[in-house]
């Protein structure tokens, strides 16, 4: 408001563009009284040179010139509006022309022969427009940065309350913590690059490090055993799917929904040979059948103490001979077109070199 005010009492700078100079001198007399800053211009190229030097609040221009018309300037200057409104000065067989000034920014126009009291009354409405439309612009930029930042915390509390879900099982396991995060952004990518919109990868960001969950429900001494797994111990192992499900069903929460269709979901494999459901192709969710995926990629590819890290050519072959049994032959197939893209993930995010232990 202060700065609609000084522009209103005469703070404001006008450039004055005819190529008639008794016109120019009228007009500047004119506006220079109520103490605008007149500059002058006497025609288009000029102006423009003007206009590249200095800050220019309002432009009063004359349609008819030699060369250039005053539409010609209106049009360059299009780009620029409202940061620099335009008046335009027309005789009445130029009417015409100056509606079409104004389809194209300008602010008004005032016909010749004019008065004083008008080209005020045009400049000052001019004016008061274009502070108008710069605090509406700037209103908006702060409302689009506020949402941006809201959307960011947002996003942030969603991933802490995620992790700090996850942080229970994973003591437990021994699993990294960066081995969660990756899967989540493992996940966001596999998101992208199938098209979902920014929330739902989101979404899947925060939901697929759930993938484990169920595991706080797995006694310790199978969860923990350093050996292979009986039949009955497998049994038991099994369940931390359906326990996960359990752990985060009923949430009206869409991330957790997504968490808990992924907790019992992610090891199904595509030819229906996975658990604990036998689902088949299509009957696995996507999020869930995404997570499968990048989550045996990224086990493979890591150092555990019962194992080093597979290079990653041992990793694109079991992938490839997974695809369409293990996994959805779709995603195989875009997971190693871009593959590029999860190599940086996993280099960029390495283990922590401390309380490595096994997973499943």
């Amino acid at each position: 408001m202060a700065e609609t005010l000084q522009a209103m009492t005469g703070q404001a700078s006008v450039l004055i563009v005819d190529d008639l100079a008794i016109v120019r001198l009228s007009l500047r007399h004119i506006l220079s009284k109520r103490g605008y800053r007149c500059l002058e211009a006497e025609d288009v190229a000029s102006a423009l040179a003007v206009l590249d030097r200095e800050t220019i609040d309002l432009v009063l221009c004359d349609i008819q010139m030699p060369g250039a018309s005053g539409l010609d300037l209106v049009k360059a200057l299009r780009h620029r509006i409202p940061d620099t409104s335009v008046v335009m000065v027309s005789s009445l067989e130029d009417a015409e022309t100056a509606i079409e000034c104004l389809q194209n920014g300008a602010f008004g126009y005032v016909l010749k022969p004019y008065q004083p009291r008008e080209i005020l009354i045009q400049v000052n409405g001019a004016l008061r427009r274009r502070m108008l439309e710069i605090a509406y612009r700037d209103r908006e930029a702060q409302l689009a940065q506020k949402v941006r930042e809201q959307t960011v915390e947002i996003r942030n509390s969603r991933e802490e309350i995620a992790f700090r879900l996850i942080s229970a099982s994973e003591h437990r396991d021994n699993e990294t913590g960066m081995h969660v995060r990756r899967i989540g952004i493992y996940a966001a990518w596999m998101a992208a690059l199938l098209g979902w919109d920014q929330v739902g990868i989101e979404t899947i960001q925060s939901a697929a490090p759930m993938h484990d969950i169920g595991k706080i429900g797995v006694p310790d001494a199978i969860l923990q055993k350093p050996g292979t797994l009986t039949e009955s111990e497998w049994v038991v192992m099994k369940q931390h799917t359906t326990m996960g499900a359990t752990i985060l069903k009923g949430s009206s929460v869409p991330f957790i929904q997504m968490g808990a269709r992924i907790a019992i979901g992610h090891h199904e494999k595509w030819d229906g040979s996975g658990y604990p459901l036998g689902l088949k192709g299509e009957e696995i969710t996507q999020e869930a059948r995404i997570t499968s995926l990048v989550d045996v990629y990224d086990a493979v590819s890591n150092r555990r103490h019962y194992k080093e890290s597979w290079p990653e050519e041992k990793v694109i072959e079991l992938i490839r001979k997974g695809s369409g049994q293990h996994f959805d032959p779709m995603l195989a197939d875009l997971f190693l077109a871009n593959l590029e893209h999860f190599r940086t993930i996993l280099a960029e995010n390495p283990d922590e070199q401390h309380g490595e232990g096994p997973g499943i």
